[in-house]
């Protein structure tokens, strides 16, 4: 009778385990590649990035206008940056991330067909926590503080962790969008964003940050790509000046670059695409 019992307990702890095994599993944190590369020793890279390495495909990004830029990944994931709903070409996004600074960086009311939608804001004054993975993209965020304006409070004070940085890791690539930035970043956000090939900069140097701030942290990231926005307030060869000779500058007629990880240009480049 008791080993009978003893066998019917371990049937039910196995049953149990088996259940609960994928559960734990699928509750793990998902890991950033971009991170990991950036604390490797050099010349390391992670196993699933050699995996992604043996076949480089292609990232369309396409400049649609102001901070909005598509992101289309080899799997046929589509994403829209600082997405308000007015800059829109083709199929409507899978994803949309958005900062809150002004109403072209946001919208309450997105199509609902969108079936991802990432606030770079919190609630009740906590910062935004996004770590999440959608087909072939992981998608995360690093919080950074924005300016109050009118209707906020005292204009120009600073809300903590009022916006975000947001980080694409897609076939290889480590892509950034630096967002309605307002401030200068410290070594905990570069810790925070790791690695980055692809970086999307603001160059207004009002609205968001000064040109020289910017400028600051564009050399520092050291991307392989530079891609501005905000351009509209500001004449690029300012912003070439600023960053300096180290970066090289290719301007296009065609508002798509389709790049993946062996086509990163050796040197750093500022790429601007055609558009406003």
């Amino acid at each position: 009778m008791l080993q009978s019992l003893n066998v019917s307990l371990a049937a039910v702890l196995a049953l149990l385990g088996s259940l609960i095994g994928p559960a734990a599993a699928q509750q793990q944190p998902l890991r950033s590649e971009c991170l990991a590369m950036a604390n490797a020793p050099p010349r390391a890279l992670p196993v699933s990035l050699r995996r992604t390495a043996a076949k480089a495909e292609d990232v369309a990004i396409t400049y649609v206008g102001h901070s909005t830029y598509y992101i289309d990944t080899p799997g046929g994931v589509r994403i829209a940056t600082d997405f308000n709903g007015a800059y829109r070409t083709g199929r409507l996004p899978d994803v949309i991330t958005m900062n809150r600074a002004h109403s072209t960086h946001y919208t309450l009311f997105p199509d609902p067909k969108i079936p991802h939608v990432l606030h770079g804001w919190g609630e009740n004054g906590q910062a935004a926590q996004v770590s999440t993975r959608v087909g072939d993209v992981y998608i995360r965020n690093v919080p950074t503080d924005i300016r109050r304006y009118y209707g906020e409070g005292t204009s120009g004070a600073m809300i903590k962790d009022g916006n975000s940085i947001f980080i694409f890791e897609v076939a290889g690539l480590c892509i950034g969008h630096l967002g309605h930035l307002h401030h200068k970043l410290d070594d905990t956000h570069f810790a925070a964003i790791g690695r980055l090939d692809i970086v999307m900069v603001p160059i207004d140097g009002t609205y968001t940050m000064s040109l020289d701030g910017v400028s600051e942290i564009t050399k520092r990231l050291r991307a392989s790509v530079v891609l501005p926005m905000h351009r509209f307030a500001t004449p690029l060869d300012e912003f070439m000046r600023l960053i300096g000779q180290q970066f090289a500058i290719d301007q296009r007629s065609e508002r798509t670059l389709k790049v993946s990880r062996d086509t990163l240009p050796a040197t750093p480049t500022v790429i601007i695409l055609d558009g406003v």
